[in-house]
């Protein structure tokens, strides 16, 4: 049986329309399901009998149950989940002045080994789906019987190991139709797992001895010995996502841990990721730069796909990036692009009349 809360609302359309339903269906199930905290079909009155038997043939919206709940002094509350498949998970509820907070899980176990963290005590098991990290607030707002205002994504497991559920989730609870909470209101807390995407399709992958650190030439059996084997790209041209926003420090100044993330803050980055992203991320010794870089700046509360999609990458004579991404044009909330590559070695395609473009050696504007 399916779960209802991993569809987002153009999912449910999309459901509805093969079964020959009108698409305003989905809007009505999805009010239902976040607005009006409908505990089972049953419950939405305004749909036909035989549409809600149908939806109850095929949905569940029991993807969860509380095992445990332990309840301190200052009314924060810790909830020990068991899934459908007999895993267990936690969520915690935090009372603030400014609303109430909950901390989600995204995954069973964490391979991360942070050594500050007890997540990773228990290897990754498995990714949550986007409706087993929603269906948690879901359970949370039944069982205190109050609306969560604020979402930290700091439970068990590495978010951005589990990307694409992670993001299905925050656009579900983010959604005016759905839990309608606001962006700045929800934080993703990550060790810095950065995902590259290989866009070179002749990439061949090599096998290189680790060397030993005792190798030396005055001894025979020292100068050969290895420390194991590694596989490696004979070439590969790898485009990093990385995404901030300055609202999911919030909390971090609430906690004086910091004044926030600045504008100074902002400069900093790009100055080091236009130098360090590529050779903090390979194996390669020499031969290794960062030869491409886009930066979109948005109004806070807007959210962008990855956009490694919208990129792609041929080398014939010369390397050549090719950006076809319509959606910057059409959104409002786009402030600022700025593309950066070297006109030395690679050409630049890009279908974005805006965008300001530099040489990524001089920083100067083409």
């Amino acid at each position: 049986m399916k779960n209802i809360y991993d569809y987002s609302l153009e999912q449910l359309t999309e459901y509805f329309a093969l079964i020959k339903q009108k698409p305003f269906r989905a809007k009505q199930v999805f009010s239902w399901l976040y607005q009006k905290d409908a505990q089972s079909f049953e419950d939405m009155s305004d749909l036909s009998k035989d549409l809600r038997n149908q939806l109850n043939e095929e949905f569940t919206l029991d993807v969860l149950k509380i095992k445990e709940k332990q309840v301190s002094r200052d009314g924060t509350i810790k909830y020990l989940f068991e899934l459908l498949d007999g895993s267990l998970i936690e969520s915690v509820l935090m009372i603030h002045d400014y609303g109430r907070s909950l901390c989600v899980t995204s995954q069973v176990g964490c391979n991360m080994k942070c050594t500050f963290c007890a997540s990773g005590l228990l290897n990754k098991q498995r990714n949550l789906t986007a409706g087993e990290i929603v269906a948690q607030i879901i359970k949370v707002q039944e069982d205190v019987g109050q609306r969560i205002s604020h979402v930290v994504v700091m439970g068990t497991g590495e978010p951005f190991d589990n990307y694409d559920n992670v993001m299905n989730f925050v656009r579900i609870i983010n959604h005016p139709h759905g839990l309608a909470i606001g962006a700045r209101h929800i934080t993703i807390s990550t060790c810095g797992l950065i995902d590259g995407i290989n866009k070179y399709s002749e990439s061949v992958a090599e096998e290189q001895q680790i060397l030993s650190p005792f190798r030396d030439g005055t001894d025979e059996n020292a100068k050969n010995s290895t420390l194991g084997t590694k596989i490696v790209s004979n070439e590969a041209h790898y485009f990093y996502p990385f995404s901030i926003n300055p609202s999911a420090y919030k909390e971090f100044v609430a906690l004086e841990v910091t004044d926030g993330y600045t504008e100074d803050d902002y400069l900093n980055f790009k100055r080091t990721a236009l130098v360090a992203a590529t050779s903090f991320s390979t194996n390669a010794k020499e031969g290794c730069q960062n030869e491409f870089a886009l930066f979109v700046e948005t109004k806070s509360d807007t959210y962008l796909p990855n956009l490694s999609e919208y990129i792609s990458f041929e080398k014939t004579d010369v390397n050549k990036i090719k950006i076809e991404c319509n959606m910057l044009n059409e959104l409002e909330d786009v402030l600022n692009i700025e593309i950066y590559y070297n006109p030395e070695t690679t050409v630049l395609e890009s279908n974005l009349p805006k965008a300001k473009i530099y040489n990524l050696i001089t920083k100067k504007e083409v």
